[in-house]
């Protein structure tokens, strides 16, 4: 695959095109384990002096365990293609299905040791973790709670320090 670098800003630009609506692509991939999620929430930002790319993630989902031990993570964005991939992935669960192997996902290392991308899509960021928050319920507009976690299954923020960007 030819990579070609981006400035955050033109990938900013670029994920904002993609959420919510089709979505993209958390790919956790280390130790071992590894499973896809669709996502169709994330936020960028300069926090701490740091290009930072903020994923949510609900303790309910398999990705969860996963995001909690994992050092680097990456966000692969199909702009406008793989629609029925991401919806596979946004509906099946990895605890009972490989989705990686379901969808015919071919892995490739990123340019950072550790971190795995899809080929196929279209922009790439690779992450380390390097902060994880709770959403809390009594700090969030009631509003959001209502229309969001009706269940109570509040999200993990995981902020990654973004290592690279990059066209596919």
């Amino acid at each position: 695959m030819k990579r070609a670098k981006i400035e955050f800003s033109e990938g900013f630009k670029d994920l904002c095109k993609a959420l919510p609506q089709p979505g993209a692509f958390l790919l956790v991939d280390e130790g071992g384990k590894r499973n896809v999620m669709t996502i169709g929430w994330a936020s960028m930002g300069i926090v701490w002096g740091e290009p930072v790319l903020e994923v949510l993630v609900r303790p309910s989902r398999h990705t969860f365990g996963l995001m909690e031990t994992a050092k680097h993570f990456s966000l692969n964005v199909p702009l406008d293609k793989l629609q029925k991939k991401l919806a596979f992935c946004g509906s099946r669960s990895g605890r009972d299905t490989d989705k990686v192997e379901a969808c015919g996902f071919h892995l490739l290392p990123g340019v950072t040791q550790g971190v795995s991308v899809i080929d196929g899509c279209d922009l790439y960021f690779e992450c380390r973790t390097i902060h994880k928050t709770q959403v809390v319920k009594e700090n969030l507009d009631p509003k959001l709670v209502r229309q969001y976690y009706p269940g109570d299954d509040f999200h993990t923020v995981y902020y990654g320090k973004v290592l690279e960007i990059y066209r596919g």
